[in-house]
């Protein structure tokens, strides 16, 4: 699996065409405010990296591994994020808006005041420590109460 470092992520992103990042690994790096708009990111791991505020739209993040990702206020809207792992992913105030998030797992994540509006969410996966749009924790909520 190949690594990047932010400078050469920022030059592929700047260059033509949609970005291939599928499979790449770009755990723990620091790219907030980053634009991976339509971006390939299959199975990509962002385990630990920091996406905060970074405009994801229009992605495939099909598989991606998002444990411990810091993606507050990131914009995924239209992503297909089928069967990401965001366990423990800080997801505060992202936009969320028409992503497929079907047999996703969600426990111990953060969508504290998160916009999910039209997400598809069947077979998603949470916890008791999974912490929904209006704050509600685990089974207290339902992520159907808010698409």
């Amino acid at each position: 699996m190949a690594e990047l470092t932010r400078k050469e992520l920022i030059m592929l992103l700047n260059g033509a065409g949609r970005p291939r990042l599928a499979g790449v690994d770009l755990s723990s790096e620091n790219f907030r405010r980053l634009d991976f708009e339509n971006a390939n990111m299959r199975g990509a791991v962002l385990q630990g990296a920091n996406i905060e505020e970074a405009i994801l739209r229009n992605c495939n993040m099909t598989g991606v591994n998002m444990t411990r990702t810091r993606a507050a206020f990131a914009d995924f809207a239209n992503c297909n994020m089928t069967a990401a792992n965001m366990t423990l992913a800080d997801l505060k105030g992202a936009r969320l808006t028409d992503v497929t998030l079907t047999n996703t797992n969600l426990n111990g994540a953060n969508l504290e005041n998160a916009n999910m509006k039209g997400a598809k969410v069947d077979g998603v996966r949470f916890d008791e420590g999974t912490t929904w749009p209006d704050g509600k924790k685990g089974a207290a909520g339902n992520p159907n109460n808010y698409v």
